[in-house]
């Protein structure tokens, strides 16, 4: 009953983010190069390009990797203490082998539970996160690009690893983290290129001034006619010698 249930989420996800992508790459075309993400021009292919596109996914990829490595590190460190104190425990009180790994395994994986909660805030999400955003403003973008960017890593990065372990375990989860903060972030930039979209248009349809608008606003000018002071003046004085 799950399975069929799985699949239609999973086929809707996939029809959003085709939407989605299709969407964006109208409003790119639509505002022009100039005013679409710019961090999103750099792609997957431009790490195959034996240069400096090559050593930049290196880089940015090792430091991903590093640092998820030290999360799931850090909750199989937890796991074995875990396993070992229950074994300690159950053969001070007496227990069979079988009773005292059964015991020494739910001790674990509630040990490794806890420390994936622990570790599921900090590290490598964050890391991902903030790469991408200073990412986004060293490519010339905008501080929204770069938040909306930095945003969908980070949530791409939570679900991709969670979905990966729970299949994979700590295999499933790094490779779940660094697809989904790939893909996290890809949604960032379309959602950026969208909102740009839809404000160019707004801007657009934004009623202009007529010039029977223009002169509407210009003040009449009086139909009588005062003359200069000096004017009066002679007028006055030819008066008094006649």
């Amino acid at each position: 009953m799950n399975l069929p249930r799985k699949r239609v989420q999973l086929l809707i996800f996939v029809a959003g983010i085709v939407t989605l992508s299709i969407t964006a790459e109208k409003c790119r075309q639509l505002i022009g190069e100039e005013s679409s993400s710019q961090s999103g021009k750099f792609t997957l292919l431009n790490c195959f390009d034996m240069s400096s596109g090559t050593l930049a996914c290196t880089v940015k990829e090792g430091v991903k990797l590093y640092f998820n490595n030290i999360r799931s590190a850090h909750v199989e460190r937890a796991r074995h203490h875990a396993i070992e104190k229950a074994l300690e425990d159950a053969v001070s009180q007496g227990l069979t082998a079988k009773d005292a790994a059964k015991q020494a395994q739910k001790e674990g994986a509630k040990a490794a539970k806890l420390a994936t909660r622990q570790a599921k805030r900090i590290i490598g999400p964050i890391i991902s996160s903030g790469w991408d955003f200073f990412e986004a403003i060293y490519y010339g973008g905008t501080l929204t690009e770069g938040f909306l960017r930095g945003t969908g890593t980070l949530f791409g990065t939570y679900a991709g690893g969670f979905h990966g372990e729970q299949r994979l375990g700590r295999f499933g989860y790094l490779v779940g983290s660094h697809l989904g903060s790939w893909v996290g972030g890809r949604i960032g930039l379309m959602v950026y290129d969208v909102a740009s979209g839809i404000h160019f248009l707004l801007q657009s349809v934004q009623p202009e001034e007529t010039p029977m608008d223009i002169s509407s606003e210009v003040p009449e000018e009086s139909s009588f006619y005062e003359p200069p002071p000096y004017e009066s003046s002679e007028a006055q004085e030819d008066s008094g010698i006649w």
